[in-house]
C-alpha cells in the first residue's frame, strides 16, 4: 500500500509540475492590473482602451492594437465579465499573451499571461519532500452551519473577504490539531495554513485541498500533497494569507516546499 502510495504521489507530483509550467500556467502571469487605478489612460504594455462600468469591462480596439477577440481579430466596442476559468480560455488575445478580466469583491481587472514570461523560462522545478505515510492521516469536518466570512491579508497586501465554511480537526505525531476551511463547489475542502517550517525550509504559506468528506464528515488529511499557492510563482497573484488559527505550531516537513 505505502508504494501505491508513493507512486501516486509521483504521479501527482509530475502532474503538478506539468501544470504550473503550461504556457499559460501561473508562472506565464506577468501583471495584474486593477482598472480604477487607470481610469483615463492606457494600462501599461496592455494595447486597446479598458473601462470597468457596473456590469462588467468594456474593451474598445482598433486595428493597429493587434487584438482578436474569441479567436478573431477585432475592432469596436465589447463589454466582457469576469473569467474564472483557466487562461487558455480567455475571449482576448494579443498574439501570444492571454488578457483575462477578472474581478475582486466588485473591483474590475486585468491580467496578462504571456508563455515566454521570464518566470516561465527560469522554472527549474519545486522543491517537495517524497511521500512519507506519517503525513496522511484522518481528519473529521465540522461545518458550522452558517455563512462565515474572515478579512485577511492577501499577497498584494490588500484585505479581502475569505469565506470559511468549517473546522477540519485531525491528530498529527499525537497532537490534536485545527484547521479552518472552505468548501469548494464540488464539496473539496480547502486550507490555507502556514507551520513553524513557513518562511525558513518552505513558503511562507501553503494550501491544502482535501477531498469532500463522507456522510459523517470524514476525510483525509494529506499533508504530502501541500501546495504552493500561485503567488510563490507569480507576485502577482491575490493569494489569501492563513485566517486566525491555521497557522500550525508543528513542522510540516512533506509536500512542495518552495521552488528549485
Amino acid at each position: 500500500m505505502t508504494t501505491d502510495a508513493s507512486d501516486e504521489w509521483k504521479q501527482w507530483h509530475e502532474h503538478r509540475t506539468e501544470q504550473v509550467s503550461a504556457p499559460y500556467g501561473p508562472l506565464a502571469l506577468t501583471g495584474t492590473y486593477w482598472l480604477e487605478d487607470c481610469p483615463d489612460e492606457p494600462i501599461p504594455a496592455i494595447p486597446g482602451s479598458w473601462r470597468a462600468d457596473e456590469e462588467g469591462v468594456v474593451l474598445t480596439a482598433g486595428a493597429d492594437d493587434g487584438l482578436t477577440v474569441d479567436g478573431e481579430p477585432f475592432t469596436g466596442e465589447i463589454r466582457l465579465g469576469a473569467e474564472p476559468g483557466p487562461a487558455t480560455g480567455s475571449r482576448v488575445a494579443a498574439g501570444r499573451r492571454r488578457l483575462v478580466v477578472l474581478v475582486r469583491e466588485g473591483v474590475w481587472g486585468l491580467r496578462d499571461y504571456d508563455p515566454d514570461a521570464p518566470a516561465r523560462r527560469a522554472f527549474q522545478g519545486i522543491d517537495a519532500t517524497p511521500h512519507d505515510p506519517r503525513w496522511s492521516v484522518e481528519g473529521h469536518f465540522t461545518p458550522y452551519g452558517e455563512h462565515r466570512t474572515v478579512r485577511v491579508e492577501n499577497a498584494d497586501g490588500e484585505y479581502r473577504g475569505l469565506a470559511l465554511g468549517g473546522v477540519l480537526a485531525f491528530t498529527l505525531d499525537g497532537q490534536d490539531l485545527t484547521l479552518q476551511v472552505s468548501v469548494e463547489d464540488d464539496g473539496s475542502l480547502w486550507a490555507v495554513f502556514a507551520d513553524t517550517t513557513s518562511g525558513d525550509s518552505s513558503y511562507r504559506f501553503r494550501f491544502l485541498r482535501p477531498p469532500a468528506p463522507d456522510a459523517e464528515g470524514r476525510t483525509t488529511v494529506d499533508f504530502n500533497r501541500s501546495l504552493l499557492p500561485p503567488c510563490a510563482f507569480a507576485d502577482h497573484f491575490l493569494c489569501p494569507f492563513p485566517p486566525p488559527g491555521n497557522t500550525l505550531g508543528v513542522a510540516i516537513e512533506a509536500g512542495e516546499r518552495s521552488l528549485l
